[in-house]
């Protein structure tokens, strides 16, 4: 199994979501989170300067088998991609062992 965590914008949230759900991942959890890019430079909106050095982001956590981690991650990329600055990044971590605390299945099963 594998853990996926997504930094993304928050205006491709709803896409992404959208695209997870196409592929039939239909479990996840999401949290709002700000951090700190490369990016200095400042934007002007209507004449006031507004700092891009925190930055409003979506994190994504998401468990599937070994099998799904591509496909996952490769729809993320899709989703998720503006080519701009800031579209966010992708990480991938093993995940030892899993559990549905109802059932108390295990493993795989205990992520589907």
């Amino acid at each position: 199994m594998k853990k996926i965590e997504a930094i993304i914008r928050k205006s491709k949230f709803d896409e992404v979501k959208a695209a997870l759900h196409q592929i039939e991942v239909n479990f996840f959890s999401y949290w709002d989170v700000t951090g700190v890019g490369n990016e200095k430079q400042g934007h002007v909106y209507r004449g006031i300067s507004y700092s891009t050095t925190d930055i409003q982001r979506r994190y994504l956590s998401i468990v599937v088998s070994d099998e799904f981690t591509q496909k996952t991650v490769d729809t993320i990329l899709e989703a998720a991609y503006s080519g701009n600055v800031g579209d966010g990044k992708i990480f991938v971590s093993d995940v030892i062992e899993a559990y549905r605390i109802r059932t108390k299945e295990s493993g795989q099963a205990g992520i589907n």
